[in-house]
């Protein structure tokens, strides 16, 4: 497995600004074999649309977020996710340890946008009042991006907005109770690959 640890300037730029990103993550031939598994979940029908907030207050609203999703768990048949995977654990391991981070367990969810002009609105990963999520790690799945497709990432950092295309092999780190985020109207299929990181109390 090439590097996934973060690199001095990536903790750097994850302490000062809250966020990094990093081209060519994983390499080409790896992305396109997660490309093809993801993309067989979905063909086979096993997303379902997302909803916003938790618990109790769980509901659908296509206006806010309008993505389909399943979440990915080891040892499912998927010899690529599953690697993925791997790979996700030892740069929360890396990011822990070098950002003293203190993160413990994460969650991992396959997204699909269907590329009818669908978004997601402004929002930040951690939930108020609950086990938050520190840090969220994105991975693309887009090996024939163009910007007319649209689905940029935009992060509301405190240095202004930032915009992440969402091409393949390309991952985007952030602090998940720092950096408000949304995706932008999606006019193509977009996939991505979404790891939560969570402290190590949480439950």
């Amino acid at each position: 497995m090439r590097r996934v640890s973060p690199r001095n300037e990536e903790i750097q730029s994850l302490g000062e600004r809250g966020w990094f990103t990093r081209e060519d993550f994983l390499g080409q031939a790896e992305a396109r074999a997660i490309h093809a598994e993801a993309l067989a979940r979905v063909d086979a029908g096993r997303l379902r649309p997302a909803g916003i907030r938790r618990g109790a207050d769980h509901a659908l609203d296509r206006a806010t977020r309008g993505d389909l999703i399943t979440w990915v768990e080891p040892g499912e048949g998927e010899p690529a996710l599953g690697r993925l995977f791997e790979a996700f654990s030892v740069l929360g391991e890396a990011l822990s340890a070098e950002a003293y981070l203190g993160l413990g367990r994460f969650d991992l969810q396959l997204a699909c946008y269907p590329g009818g002009g669908e978004r997601y609105a402004r929002h930040v990963d951690a939930f108020p009042g609950q086990s938050n999520r520190r840090v969220t790690a994105i991975y693309y799945l887009n090996p024939d991006w163009v910007p007319a497709h649209g689905g940029l990432l935009r992060l509301h950092a405190e240095e202004g907005v930032v915009d992440v295309a969402p091409r393949l092999d390309s991952l985007v780190v952030f602090l998940s109770e720092r950096i408000e985020h949304e995706v932008l109207p999606a006019h193509a299929p977009r996939l991505a690959l979404t790891a939560w990181y969570y402290g190590r109390t949480a439950g």
